[in-house]
């Protein structure tokens, strides 16, 4: 079985240990209490998508790949599952309104107030973030109603100045110190 095959729903769901119900409404329970970083994910197609996204994980150094989930019923997915290069996006402390606007669904995500341009490879870039990378897609994996993108960075500008926006408790957050 492949690595992909072993995360559809089926397989998962099939890999029950006891049959029991772990079920949604727990999971979103148990990583409320997870503090996560807020990425803003983008891609385009003729017109540009993105998506708010606290699955931002590194995953490798040696070669540089970073994950991300993204649903397969969401607005954005169409276009992630076939494209070659994504936006991958860290929010600073200032930018929940951003969040906000890339979580809403059927929401104008690249009219004013948002700013941004067209960055390497096509991929829309915002501005003012704490870092910003352009990917190359490497992999989608099916993993129940999502799918795990493994990207690898091939463009970018990070450490600016500021700490990152939170996710935690079902809300935004900072730091403190």
């Amino acid at each position: 079985m492949s690595d992909a095959a072993a995360l559809d729903s089926a397989a998962l769901d099939a890999a029950a240990l006891d049959g029991a119900a772990f079920d949604a409404a727990r999971l979103r329970e148990a990583f409320r209490q997870h503090a996560g970083g807020v990425a803003v994910i983008t891609a385009a197609d003729g017109r540009p998508v993105g998506f708010t996204a606290t699955s931002l994980s590194s995953l490798s150094a040696r070669p540089p790949l970073l994950s991300f989930g993204v649903g397969t019923a969401s607005s954005s997915w169409p276009v992630l599952a076939g494209a070659d290069f994504v936006g991958v996006h860290v929010l600073a402390e200032d930018q929940e309104e951003t969040a906000a606007l890339f979580a809403r669904s059927g929401a104008d995500r690249f009219a004013a107030p948002t700013r941004w341009h067209e960055g390497p490879h096509g991929v829309p870039v915002l501005e003012g973030v704490l870092a910003w990378m352009v990917c190359r897609i490497v992999a989608r994996i099916p993993a129940g109603d999502h799918h795990l993108v493994v990207a690898r960075p091939v463009a970018g500008e990070t450490g600016a100045p500021g700490r990152p926006l939170l996710y935690h408790q079902g809300g935004f957050n900072v730091l403190r110190r």
